[in-house]
């Protein structure tokens, strides 16, 4: 089969949400709300009508399509500047150390300190796959294929980049982080309260949640042991965040405790080695495997296919040709798989 990255249409909503309700919660990009996805399909829309060059509140929709049956098998998404009309609120993992002379002994003690350092700073998020399309390396298309994007519409994002890691949640929709810390000062559910925040923005956080710092060794050993530590499913995902230079820098999630990885947006291996040049009229099919893309915001694709770098520009595949529906001349951007 065969693959294409493209932009969401507002004729994706079923497709998305059918995915949506696969999740099992905590998965706040993604919520199981017609509404609130509409919203999200609307966002990208404008966002790729928006031809004015610089930084704005935007957000990118992408989604996996089989160029078989068109059927969407995965999305993805690109916030360009977080922390704008709403704050962005993550736990920063502090520590302070004291020493009491009289008892000879220096304690350390670790606390969650709510912050918005991470305002301004563009966001890839979002991705899901759908469960039957978990093999083929289609996991690594929708993630890079976003920093191709973003090499492609460098000027439209900031100097910092952030993915969060879903933190771990339990069959039932339970988060011992949530449980252990945020839930006894709302009175809600883990589950209440990520829908509400997927539906209506995280306002209540900062409306009533303690500014002071929370000693770690106060909270439960669930809640605890959960701190920076990603849901099973989330683990490949952060290997592979890492091969692109993310790092966990202390920052976690305020409802599962999930971990943020941030990196230099012009570090990311990804958007460092990518490559643009003319298409070449000839046949790359012997050439290495690549991920390549072509096209601006709207009519932004990008696929697998094979691709030989020549001096004056770049060979492709037959068939990634016809997947991106590109000719001789057009600009590729490309990067080895």
């Amino acid at each position: 089969m065969s693959y294409l990255i493209r932009p969401a249409r507002t004729d994706d909503l079923e497709h998305l949400y059918e995915m949506a309700k696969l999740t099992g919660g905590g998965f706040t990009n993604l919520p199981p709300h017609r509404d609130a996805l509409m919203k999200k399909l609307s966002r990208s829309a404008e966002a790729t009508g928006r031809e004015a060059s610089g930084v704005g509140d935007d957000l990118f929709v992408m989604v996996l399509e089989d160029s078989e049956d068109n059927a969407v098998r995965g999305t993805c998404q690109i916030f360009s500047s977080i922390g704008g009309d709403l704050p962005f609120y993550s736990y920063r993992i502090t520590s302070q150390t004291q020493h009491s002379r009289e008892l000879d002994r220096t304690f350390r003690n670790e606390t969650l300190q709510l912050v918005t350092d991470l305002e301004g700073a563009s966001e890839v998020g979002g991705l899901f796959l759908h469960p039957n399309a978990r093999a083929g390396g289609l996991g690594m298309l929708l993630a890079r294929s976003r920093y191709l994007f973003i090499a492609m519409h460098r000027d439209r994002f900031g100097e910092r980049l952030l993915a969060e890691l879903r933190g771990i949640v339990g069959a039932q929709g339970n988060s011992p982080f949530w449980d252990g810390v945020a839930g006894r000062f709302f009175g809600m559910s883990f589950r209440e309260a990520d829908e509400f925040n997927a539906v209506h923005g995280n306002q209540f956080i900062a409306d009533l949640f303690p500014r002071h710092p929370i000693y770690v060794s106060m909270i439960s050993d669930s809640a605890r042991e959960a701190i920076g530590v990603p849901h099973e499913t989330g683990r490949p995902a952060m290997r592979m965040l890492e091969n692109e230079g993310f790092a966990a820098e202390g920052y976690v999630d305020i409802f599962d405790g999930g971990p943020t990885m941030t990196a230099r947006t012009d570090n990311v291996r990804t958007i460092a080695d990518a490559h643009a040049a003319p298409l070449l009229d000839a046949d790359g099919a012997d050439g290495e495997r690549a991920l390549i893309a072509t096209g601006r915001l709207g009519e932004f694709r990008c696929c697998y296919g094979h691709r030989k770098v020549e001096e004056d520009g770049v060979a492709i595949d037959a068939e990634a040709k016809r997947l991106l529906n590109v000719t001789t001349g057009d600009e590729i951007w490309s990067v080895a798989r």
